[in-house]
């Protein structure tokens, strides 16, 4: 190939790729555009709530699940908790020990 057809091609790719860079900015700055900046940021942050408050729910079921291992500690001189339900997902309402009689 000559130098010139090497120029005009690469001339061509950075004309096409600066032109679609270009039509992208303008849609970016129009009013269309704008309004799909906005609905995407708003899907991101519904999408991010919901991430915490999963988040938040799996730690106060782990802390709830750590309190109620340690309020059936077994008497002391044992080494080991003695787990009552490990797929515990609350506290129990009751959990104080029923009296036989």
């Amino acid at each position: 190939m000559t130098p010139r057809v090497v120029w005009f091609v690469a001339g061509t790719a950075a004309g096409v790729y600066a032109s679609v860079k270009a039509r992208r900015a303008a849609h970016r700055l129009s009013v269309p555009g704008i309004a799909d900046q906005a609905a995407a940021l708003g899907l991101g942050l519904r999408e991010l709530a919901g991430e915490v408050r999963d988040g938040m729910e799996a730690k106060q079921r782990d802390v709830a699940r750590d309190l109620y291992r340690r309020a059936a500690l077994p008497s002391a001189g044992a080494d080991t908790p003695e787990l009552i339900d490990p797929g515990l997902t609350s506290i129990p309402t009751n959990h104080a020990p029923k009296d036989t009689v």
